[in-house]
């Protein structure tokens, strides 16, 4: 007899929903031993709602795939996937989760990575059925599994030494998206001075020896930081 596996998708996109749930149907085949149970959230409410649905049943999903990018909740207490994975992880003690984005900077999936920790990562890019259908075969057996994006950035942070901080990172990204030097005290909680000094110094970690900023965000793109 099949084992009952229960499955909630968070998601705002139907098509990608659909694609998740023909997924689905194929690991049910080929793996032959969950019967899988699907339950779908379109956006921040309704997730609550059925999260609020399974606590009061006194059950839980044993596998959640997220969005990054779902419409906020009425209240305003969240924002995007990135803060309903924490309320999910919390209220679910055994929960495998898998996140999916169509953030493929390394910043931001190092972000997730880090704050996150999911089960796996899929850059939407990355996506096609095999990979899905891998995805979850993966994580309900023996996680993580991480989209070709993913792992090409892990390699690249693997392979070099270079000590650079979350802060750092946040400046190069920053630096990255246009935002001015006289502007980045309202975003990262340092003294211009501050960030300027860190701003030289990752020119002297990733060896840049001209003065313009474009020279350091190429470097660190190759580096796999931004």
């Amino acid at each position: 007899m099949l084992k009952p596996y229960t499955i909630l998708i968070i998601d705002d996109h139907p098509l990608i929903v659909e694609a998740y749930k023909t997924a689905i149907k194929q690991a049910e085949t080929q793996q032959n031993q969950f019967q899988f149970k699907v339950t779908s959230a379109e956006d921040a409410d309704q997730a609550t709602a059925v999260i609020n649905q399974f606590k009061h049943q006194n059950s839980s999903p044993d596998l959640v795939i997220l969005d990054i990018k779902i419409p906020p909740s009425s209240d305003g207490k969240i924002l995007s996937g990135e803060d309903l994975a924490p309320v999910l992880k919390a209220t679910f003690n055994n929960l495998k989760l898998i996140v999916s984005t169509t953030f493929n900077n390394n910043y931001r999936l190092n972000s997730i990575l880090k704050q996150i920790n999911p089960d796996g990562l899929l850059v939407k890019n990355d996506i096609t059925s095999k990979t899905l259908e891998e995805a979850m075969i993966t994580v309900i057996n023996q996680p993580p599994f991480y989209s070709k994006t993913v792992l090409q950035l892990l390699r690249k942070t693997a392979s070099n030494n270079y000590l650079i901080d979350e802060i750092d990172r946040r400046l190069l990204y920053e630096i990255s998206i246009g935002t001015r030097m006289n502007e980045l005290p309202d975003v990262i909680n340092l003294s211009k001075a501050a960030l300027e000094k860190r701003k030289r110094n990752l020119k002297e970690v990733f060896k840049v020896q001209n003065n313009d900023d474009r020279s350091l965000i190429i470097q660190a793109k190759k580096e796999g930081y931004v």
